[in-house]
């Protein structure tokens, strides 16, 4: 389906931009680390590897989409923390200057998810298999 390869697309483009805008504007990202979160610099860098090896990783391996759907789902959750943090610490970062506008970004973090597990099939596949099971 057209729509799914579109939305891979265009989410292989939002973890690549991403991932490599970790390394150019590492002081926005680190922004978004959580006060707790020890070493804030390594880990702006590590989750723009993590991005960049998912965005490439939706394109090159068609193969383990369902897979790669499931790890970006998964990664998106991991780090949402870092949004939710940037809410309630009132973090300005990314334009975000206003907590309205910080909590209209947290609403878009579950709909990457969404994306991801739809995008991929790796939502129908789970389905399917459980179908499968009963």
């Amino acid at each position: 389906m057209w729509f799914q390869l579109a939305g891979r697309l265009f989410l292989a483009a939002v973890l690549l931009i991403a991932g490599i805008g970790h390394f150019r504007d590492t002081q926005e990202f680190t922004a978004q680390v959580p006060p707790w979160a020890p070493a804030p610099e390594f880990i702006v860098y590590a989750s723009g590897v993590v991005e960049i090896l998912l965005g490439l990783a939706l394109i090159a391996l068609p193969k383990y989409r369902v897979v790669v759907g499931w790890l970006i789902a998964g990664f998106f959750v991991i780090i949402f923390p870092g949004n939710i943090s940037q809410f309630i610490t009132q973090t300005d970062a990314f334009g975000l200057d206003s907590d309205t506008a910080r909590f209209i970004r947290l609403l878009f973090q579950p709909l990457l998810v969404v994306l991801a597990l739809w995008s991929t099939g790796a939502w129908s596949a789970f389905r399917n298999q459980k179908k499968a099971s009963t």
